[in-house]
């Protein structure tokens, strides 16, 4: 056994997890990358991410997982920067975004 993990889907078809974080590091990991993420990838659609996730309700204790996997298709320059800001190597971001997805996906 792992951990438990709460898997959803939507009425338009999308399906999602809600998996508890382990450690305060991690926590802490996830969400400077976040916000990073925020002013590295800006949406498609021009709408600011936060207030788009906001949208009904003011969002707390969640990470987004999907902008946080934006990161491997960022350019290298910016992956470096990122991860500088993260005290980390680029490819240990990496990693641990892997390691995230590995543990709950399979």
């Amino acid at each position: 056994g792992g951990s438990e993990a709460l898997v959803y889907t939507t009425l338009s078809g999308t399906i999602g997890m809600f998996v508890p974080f382990t450690s305060r590091e991690d926590i802490d990991f996830f969400q400077h990358l976040e916000m990073h993420m925020r002013n590295e990838a800006p949406p498609l659609c021009g709408r600011d991410h936060l207030s788009y996730r906001s949208a009904y309700i003011p969002v707390k204790a969640s990470i987004d997982g999907d902008l946080c996997e934006q990161y491997n298709s960022l350019e290298p320059a910016k992956r470096k920067t990122i991860a500088d800001e993260l005290d980390r190597s680029p490819s240990e971001v990496s990693k641990k975004l892997e390691d995230m997805r590995t543990t709950y996906a399979f």
